[in-house]
């Protein structure tokens, strides 16, 4: 579910070469699964208890009913967690995550916007990623510790205080774990309409070349 998009001209991979590692293609798809179980069984506990003047319909939920939903969502954080640890410790030792998101300049992540804008962003490689890329898979990592963090002062308000006390509050910390949930459904929408628009990204995370 790699999708990428490259403004400078690049020459292409060579068709065997490795796009995509062994270890960041299985952490990648764990990743992918326990989000998505962790968002239908989410949307159903917050059903038991709106912070908003609505809610999701059932079909989109996972678990029942909410002591179910509890248990499927409390397995995939605990899957998340130890899978996301593993991602960002592999990114960091292999010196993946450096070669890949780094150096960023807010110049060069305006340029990239526009040039998106305008459609003028050019496919040629897929181990390279542009500014606007870099950005969101930067901010989507981010936002996943945050949503493990607000889901923690939710979960253990009393055992957390400080926890909770720097989420605002437990009502705070819901709403906090909801907005980052939000972003999160939304990256993962643009994240699959570009896989659908550039389909051989989807080849390389599953076959890494």
């Amino acid at each position: 579910m790699k999708a990428s998009l490259s403004v400078l001209p690049t020459t292409p991979a060579a068709p065997h070469a490795t796009v995509h590692p062994l270890w960041l293609r299985v952490t990648h798809w764990i990743n992918a699964l326990s989000v998505v179980i962790m968002i239908a069984s989410g949307w159903r506990i917050y059903n038991a208890s709106p912070i908003f003047p609505f809610v999701f319909p059932k079909e989109w939920t996972l678990g029942g009913w909410l002591g179910g939903a509890l248990q499927w969502h409390f397995a995939a954080m605990w899957l998340l967690a130890i899978n996301g640890v593993i991602y960002l410790l592999l990114n960091l030792l292999t010196g993946r995550a450096q070669r890949k998101f780094f150096p960023l300049h807010p110049k060069e992540i305006l340029h990239d916007f526009v040039q998106a804008l305008k459609g003028k962003l050019q496919h040629a490689s897929l181990d390279h990623y542009n500014a606007v890329q870099k950005l969101a898979y930067l901010s989507v990592i981010a936002d996943l510790v945050l949503i493990v963090i607000s889901g923690l002062a939710v979960w253990k308000s009393v055992q957390l205080p400080l926890l909770r006390d720097l989420m605002g509050g437990f009502d705070n910390a819901r709403i906090v774990h909801f907005f980052a949930m939000t972003f999160l459904v939304l990256f993962i929408v643009v994240h699959i309409v570009m896989v659908a628009l550039v389909p051989r990204t989807l080849l390389a995370m599953l076959r890494g070349r």
